[in-house]
């Protein structure tokens, strides 16, 4: 093998092991082992389990982070929110081990970590749409970045749940996701107040 292809050798068969048993459940020899290689060769070509994590974990969130901008694109809200709930679970769909060691290591309730970021990022792009919406029915403009992490974190908290659980379908779910998230919003009263207080 050349470099190169030994490279992505390790990087396939690391992400398949932390996928099954996150980054504290594997070691270098494990990888070595599996890989039919001695453990020096893995710190030759990245330091340590620390820079193969890292480089398995650049590339989801990169893949991540493309389907996601490439799926939010212009069009209505109701769309674009489409667009989001569909391209996670595209995601989840074609990458799921990919997927298990984003949300294992750094899961949603979390402030830290790759997965953290990502739906961070997707939400302050829903933040600008969600202000134009709101200003054009007159609600308080300045509510729309909470607003706008609740509307990712169903989603991505959605993607979490469907890992694992695969039925219904993608479509289903994406339907049913947009259909509570929209009609949810649709209804909003514009001050807002708890009825038990």
């Amino acid at each position: 093998m050349t470099a190169a292809e030994r490279r992505e050798q390790l990087v396939e068969i690391a992400r398949g092991v932390f996928s099954e048993r996150g980054f504290d459940g594997v070691s270098v020899e494990e990888i070595a082992t599996r890989a039919g290689v001695s453990k020096p060769v893995v710190y030759e070509h990245f330091g340590g389990k620390e820079g193969l994590y890292a480089v398995v974990v650049d590339r989801e969130v990169q893949q991540l982070l493309g389907m996601m901008r490439e799926a939010l694109t212009a069009g209505q809200p109701r769309v674009l929110l489409e667009q989001a709930a569909f391209a996670l679970l595209d995601y989840v769909e074609q990458s799921s081990e990919g997927f298990r060691i984003l949300v294992r290591d750094s899961p949603l309730g979390s402030e830290t970590g790759s997965y953290v970021s990502i739906i961070s990022d997707v939400a302050s792009r829903v933040e600008h749409i969600l202000v134009d919406e709101f200003k054009r029915r007159g609600f308080d403009a300045k509510t729309a970045p909470m607003y706008a992490q609740m509307l990712v974190g169903m989603v991505g908290t959605t993607g979490q749940w469907w890992l694992n659980a695969r039925r219904p379908g993608k479509e289903v779910v994406a339907a049913h996701l947009v259909n509570l998230a929209w009609n949810g919003l649709s209804g909003l009263e514009q001050d807002p107040g708890l009825r038990s207080r």
